[in-house]
């Protein structure tokens, strides 16, 4: 790790001064993924902004209904929050299912948002990565990939991104507030993460220099009723090989509204909107909801090494949409 400057910043507009002055500075969270990045030499910040002590770390109601969650909230005290277990349940379950207790005691939402790929060559800086070296290649569609993207990839990336929170805010239309040396601004969390295209460097839409400073989630009554299921290849402690984040309001046999998003499938959330419009209108049966997983995953693009992923996925939207259908029936 080479050396590098740090300034603990004191409020948001003094954060977000200190990395206009210099492109190569990071802000600096709970240091969960930078940190490691730093150790690889993945990432090389000439200046590290610690954000932690701004005043972001409060969750809040909003006047429509909402809640608005600060980005220095940790993932633990989000998931613990009475508020948002009671009102989008899936949230907490996504929450409580990434990493381990203390990563989630340090790890922040602002940061989960931001966090890199976990792709073994991404983090590998003795090999080409288009991510991380624009131009150099994607080794992945050749070698080592079992865990990569089936929808949304090309040749120049396969990445999947890693975040469990971001599954379920993409089913709730989360919006993402942030602010620049121009003053603040907000991205839909449809539009925050960009299409890989040819740019897979370039990840999120936030401008240069951005510091987030919340997400927002509106009043969604279906999301009361939801859950998140995740697959991975141990019991704990692992990103996912596949993950569900669902919500299902059902009236009389009748879907009224469904929600559905993927993760670890995609460079980033995967919203199923495909599976949603089959579903909204349609009987609350196992046959539409396996009609509506092979319309999202007809898309699909897998390599010969994440071929499983489909039938995975298939299987578990059916399964998680099939359990959220049982509880509003009884």
């Amino acid at each position: 790790m080479r050396e590098f400057d740090y300034r603990r910043a004191d409020d948001v507009p003094g954060a977000v001064a200190l990395l206009d002055a210099d492109p190569d500075a990071r802000y600096l969270g709970g240091g969960t993924n930078l940190v490691d990045l730093m150790r690889t030499g993945v990432e090389r910040p000439a200046r590290l902004v610690d954000v932690r002590r701004l005043p972001l770390d409060r969750i809040e109601p909003t006047d429509d209904g909402g809640l608005r969650i600060g980005a220095t909230v940790t993932n633990s005290d989000l998931a613990a929050h009475p508020e948002v277990r009671r009102r989008y349940p899936a949230l907490t379950e996504a929450v409580l299912a990434g990493a381990s207790g203390q990563l989630r005691n340090m790890a922040t939402v602002g940061g989960n948002l931001l966090q890199r790929t976990r792709c073994g060559y991404f983090a590998d800086v003795t090999k080409p990565c288009n991510k991380r070296l624009p131009g150099s290649g994607c080794p992945a569609v050749e070698g080592e990939h079992h865990n990569h993207a089936v929808l949304g990839a090309t040749e120049h990336c396969v990445a999947v991104h890693p975040s469990d929170m971001g599954v379920a805010l993409a089913a709730f239309d989360a919006v993402v507030s942030y602010r620049t040396a121009d003053g603040p601004g907000e991205s839909a969390f449809a539009d925050f993460y960009l299409p890989v295209g040819d740019t897979p460097h370039r990840e999120t839409a936030l401008p240069q220099g951005a510091l987030v400073t919340g997400i927002t989630l509106p009043p969604v009554p279906s999301a009361a009723r939801s859950r998140y299921r995740k697959v991975r290849e141990r019991a704990s402690y692992a990103f996912a090989i596949g993950s569900v984040a669902a919500a299902l309001d059902v009236s009389n046999g009748v879907v009224r509204e469904a929600r559905l998003a993927l993760g670890a499938v995609a460079s980033r959330p995967w919203r199923a909107h495909a599976a949603e419009r089959v579903l909204n209108g349609a009987p609350a049966s196992a046959d539409y909801f396996a009609a509506a997983a092979d319309a999202e995953l007809a898309a699909a693009r897998p390599l010969p090494g994440n071929a499983y992923k489909v039938t995975l996925m298939r299987n578990l939207m059916v399964a998680v949409l099939s359990e959220l259908a049982e509880e509003a029936a009884r």
